[in-house]
């Protein structure tokens, strides 16, 4: 099977699965798949039957356009969360790095749409970030993507629940989080490495 076959066979299911967890949520909310070795994607709302194929080079109002310009490492990208994500943006629109995982797989998380820097801060390799106040997040593959949708609304939860009692939340310690992100840039480095050469990244080991 080509590999852009094989891409739109496994859109379905992966978006049934972030459907079924109430991960796909909102007016616009759409999954989106890097077809390595070009500049097209398979792209999809929430309620669509099947994916379409485009170059998101002409699709520019749409969020996974600027991403997969800015990151080659990326090729699945979600817009739209869960209940807890989107309330983020009552919070001052960015979560610090408060769990392992978290800073593990999700990086630093990236200044909403809107800013100034946006996309400066999203090609930093971080793998969330708000826009249009809905979770925009970010994975090398299809499957790490799912994943990093269920840990983003996750920490997300805790992170508002926390804030909304009165909790006070720190941030783990400067060097935890340091290790951890320099592991994901290697596992981002590596992703760069076969985009490139017009394959899918090898999916990325545990902690």
């Amino acid at each position: 099977m080509e590999l852009d076959d094989l891409l739109m066979a496994t859109w379905l299911p992966l978006r049934e699965r972030l459907v079924g967890k109430r991960l796909m949520n909102g007016a616009g909310a759409a999954l989106s798949l890097r077809i390595p070795g070009g500049s097209t994607m398979w792209h999809g709302a929430a309620g669509d039957a099947a994916p379409r194929r485009v170059d998101w080079r002409d699709e520019t109002a749409l969020p996974a356009a600027a991403v997969f310009a800015a990151r080659q490492d990326v090729c699945a990208v979600l817009h739209g969360g869960g209940l807890y994500g989107p309330q983020l943006a009552g919070f001052g629109g960015r979560m610090p790095g408060v769990f392992d995982e978290q800073v593990r797989h999700l990086g630093l998380m990236a200044a909403a749409r809107g800013s100034s820097n946006w996309v400066a801060t999203l090609a930093k390799g971080g793998n969330a970030a708000l826009h249009d106040g809905l979770p925009l997040v970010l994975g090398m593959t299809g499957a790490r993507l799912a994943l990093n949708a269920e840990l983003f609304e996750k920490c997300a939860k805790a992170y508002v629940l926390a804030l909304g009692a009165g909790g006070q939340v720190r941030p783990l310690p400067w060097i935890v989080r340091h290790v951890a992100n320099g592991r994901l840039m290697k596992d981002e480095k590596r992703a760069r490495e076969r985009v490139a050469q017009g394959l899918l990244p090898e999916e990325s080991k545990g902690y």
